[in-house]
Order: structure tokens, then C-alpha cells, then sequence
């Protein structure tokens, strides 16, 4: 079974043996692997690396994630710090 489009997210790059491919070749390639290489492909894809399967070096460098100062995820969220006015 190929991958799906939704598989693969907006801001990834993949590159196959050094060139960069976009979505529709990717899942034509799919077709030809077991479901192995499409499991270990999906795994890659959240963290990223340097790999092969079925000759053919795979390169994935995931979108970049913000992070805040303290090295944690950022969030949109707006958090409001207790000031002298906060009692619970």
C-alpha cells in the first residue's frame, strides 16, 4: 500500500539520492516498496535523518520548530504570570 498525500506535510524537504522531489513523485516511488520501508518512512518523516531503502538515500529534513528560551516547544498560547492581584 502507497503513501497517502496527507503523509507528507507542508515545510518537510526530502531529497532523493541529493535531489530535491515533491509530493506526486514521492508517492509514485511509494508504490514499489513493502510495508516495512513505508512504516520506517513514516517514522522518519517526524524526526528527520539520513537513510536508504530499496538503493535509493533518502534525506529528510522535518520544518523547523520554534522553541522559546527555556528549549521548549512554543505555544500561541498566552499564559498570564499571577501578579499581587491573584489570590487562587
Amino acid at each position: 500500500m502507497p503513501l497517502k498525500p496527507q503523509s507528507i506535510r507542508k515545510g518537510v524537504t526530502i531529497k532523493i539520492n541529493d535531489n530535491v522531489v515533491e509530493k506526486e513523485e514521492l508517492l509514485a516511488l511509494s508504490t514499489f516498496w513493502e510495508e516495512k520501508h513505508i512504516t520506517f518512512f513514516k517514522k522518519m518523516l517526524k524526526q528527520g535523518g539520513n537513510f536508504k531503502i530499496m538503493n535509493d538515500y533518502i534525506s529528510i529534513i522535518p520544518a523547523e520548530v520554534l522553541r522559546n528560551n527555556k528549549g521548549d516547544k512554543w505555544s500561541n498560547a498566552i499564559v498570564k504570570s499571577p501578579g499581587p492581584d491573584d489570590r487562587f
